[in-house]
């Protein structure tokens, strides 16, 4: 039987990007249905009817997230040296997904899901332990080149570094939302990265 009735007048994926900001600002627990009702300009029916309800919803702007950041990640690693990449991505961790600007982000929506839904919540967990080995995948395949080009030090698997250095990335979202002093973050950063560059090793690619 046809469906009848008004077709939708809104962009279900601009809708989900709006309700990724809206729950990445305030938290999943804090945005209630009545502030994605007027924050998405829709009527609870619409909303309902669309998306299912909030968790559904909520795992909608998660999926989205994980992706466009998977993505960010493999282009902002894709060429050029690694280590310099790496550096740029941990000190500004919210900068490697685009935002739209409407509601400011807290930190990275992966380790806010965590904290907020993991465990407890399979299907959040399942989502975020694929984000987490997407991050360790790409990361990994950026500073094996960089150990092959000897850039990278070679005292620790690719694997081992890139788990090292996801660890670093959800924390320094972490710390960055309590307000840490942005100077002892970015030296602390610094370290790290200097600590796995090899000796002698120059942009120009020449020991």
């Amino acid at each position: 039987m046809a469906r009848t009735g008004r077709p939708r007048s809104y962009d279900e994926q601009e809708v989900v990007k709006h309700a990724r900001d809206l729950f990445w600002s305030r938290g999943y627990h804090t945005t209630s249905v009545q502030d994605l009702v007027e924050d998405l300009a829709l009527q609870r029916a619409s909303l309902y009817n669309a998306f299912g309800d909030k968790h559904s919803l909520y795992l909608r702007a998660l999926t989205l997230y994980v992706r466009e950041n998977l993505e960010n990640l493999k282009a902002a690693l894709r060429s050029g040296p690694v280590l310099p990449a790496l550096r740029r991505i941990l000190a500004n961790p919210v900068g490697v997904t685009n935002v739209s600007g409407r509601h400011p982000p807290r930190g990275c929506l992966v380790g806010n899901t965590t904290a907020e839904l993991v465990p407890g919540d399979d299907t959040a967990q399942a989502l975020v332990a694929a984000a987490y080995d997407g991050f360790v995948k790409v990361v990994s395949d950026a500073l094996r080149r960089g150990q092959a080009n000897g850039e990278v030090v070679t005292t620790a698997t690719p694997e081992a570094l890139a788990l090292l250095l996801q660890m670093v990335f959800q924390g320094s979202a972490l710390v960055v939302r309590a307000g840490i002093d942005r100077r002892r973050l970015d030296e602390s950063i610094d370290a790290l990265i200097d600590s796995l560059r090899q000796p002698g090793w120059s942009a120009s690619g020449s020991a």
